[in-house]
């Protein structure tokens, strides 16, 4: 008996032995195989990234460029309909004086000189104003024309930036759904996305620092790059993308962004806008209430998300950065941004997975 419970339990363990599996220590070239794999993956989403921000950014240029010219439309077609008005107005006058003086004055002038020369000085005054009426009857007429043809403009370059926001909203679509992708599967992404942010905003520095020396050699007939400070496409002169920007952490200097910001709630949101208390887009306000502050910023938001410096806990004055939006952090996890076309600028809750940049 005791013979068999000793087999028994010999069996027992050796079936234990052989279904239990023995699990290895990785070996060193397993670790670095790891390693590498997993640096792959962050570069391959780090070109992504880059790659997305760096289209979305050169479309934000473009349409910023459009709703400019679209302004600019707007503005002559508006003093080209006042001139139309004040012509009108002016013919009216003109029209109301020859009907009560008759239409023999001009006749009888003639017919009543006292000699020649008095004869051709009344002619010729009677052919001056017929030039003269006819003169600002055609004013009307091409005014009424270039009114009629700003008109079209317009309503090409209204379509056109229709067509070039559609592109944007498709690329803003195509970057949150990587964002959404690619975050579980890389731990730190946030670092990630900061970083491709960076990458987008210092080409696009460099981009504009290469056209503005160009620009500045034209101008100087090809002669040296020219002088003055910076790449800045906004107001103000430094760095177009503030990555040099050193703060000071004075929140003095934080508050009156933010002041700045609360200035602006209700001011329509227009493409390309940049005049505070008529129209701004999202980076013309974050723009503007850091230049309220002293601070000089980049103009669009792919620039203004690269620059500055990287917070993991914001406070208010410091920026909300999505890549294609941007906003001013105000606390209590809110922020005044400048929404969209149609929409006016309003505090609005922190949503989806932003990072923060601090120029103050």
């Amino acid at each position: 008996m005791k013979r068999w419970k000793a087999t028994l339990v010999t069996v027992v363990l050796t079936s234990s032995l052989i279904v239990m599996p023995v699990f290895a220590e990785p070996s060193v070239d397993d670790l670095k195989a790891n390693k590498k794999a997993a640096e792959e993956q962050v570069s391959s989403l780090q070109s992504q990234l880059t790659d997305l921000l760096n289209k979305l950014g050169q479309l934000e240029e473009d349409l910023i460029a459009k709703g400019e010219e679209i302004t600019k439309a707007e503005e002559d077609l508006k003093e080209a309909e006042e001139l139309e008005k004040q012509q009108y107005e002016d013919m009216k006058l003109r029209i109301q004086f020859m009907y009560e003086e008759g239409n023999t004055s001009a006749v009888e002038a003639i017919v009543t000189s006292e000699d020649f020369g008095d004869l051709v000085n009344k002619a010729e005054y009677v052919q001056n104003v017929h030039d003269y009426d006819r003169d600002k009857l055609q004013e009307y007429v091409d005014t009424k024309k270039k009114i009629a043809d700003l008109k079209t403009t317009l309503e090409e370059e209204k379509s056109n930036l229709e067509g070039m926001q559609s592109e944007y909203e498709s690329k803003e679509d195509e970057l949150n759904t990587t964002i959404e992708t690619k975050k579980s599967e890389i731990a730190d992404f946030d670092t990630q996305i900061q970083a491709a942010a960076e990458a987008a905003a210092a080409e696009a520095a460099r981009q504009q620092e290469a056209e503005r020396q160009a620009a500045a050699a034209d101008n100087n007939g090809g002669g040296g790059t020219g002088t003055g400070g910076g790449s800045g496409s906004g107001n103000g002169g430094g760095s177009s993308s503030g990555i040099d920007y050193t703060g000071t952490g004075n929140t003095a200097t934080a508050q009156a962004i933010v002041s700045a910001a609360y200035s602006q709630l209700g001011v329509p949101y227009v493409w390309g806008g940049t005049t505070p208390g008529v129209g701004l887009d999202c980076s013309g306000l974050t723009q503007y209430c850091h230049r309220v502050a002293g601070i000089s910023i980049g103009r669009t938001s792919q620039v203004q998300g690269g620059g500055g410096k990287a917070v993991s806990s914001p406070q208010p004055g410091d920026l909300v950065c999505y890549g294609t939006h941007i906003g001013i952090y105000i606390g209590n996890g809110q922020m005044i941004h400048a929404p969209h076309t149609g929409d006016v600028v309003r505090v609005a809750n922190v949503y989806g997975s932003p990072w923060y940049r601090r120029y103050w």
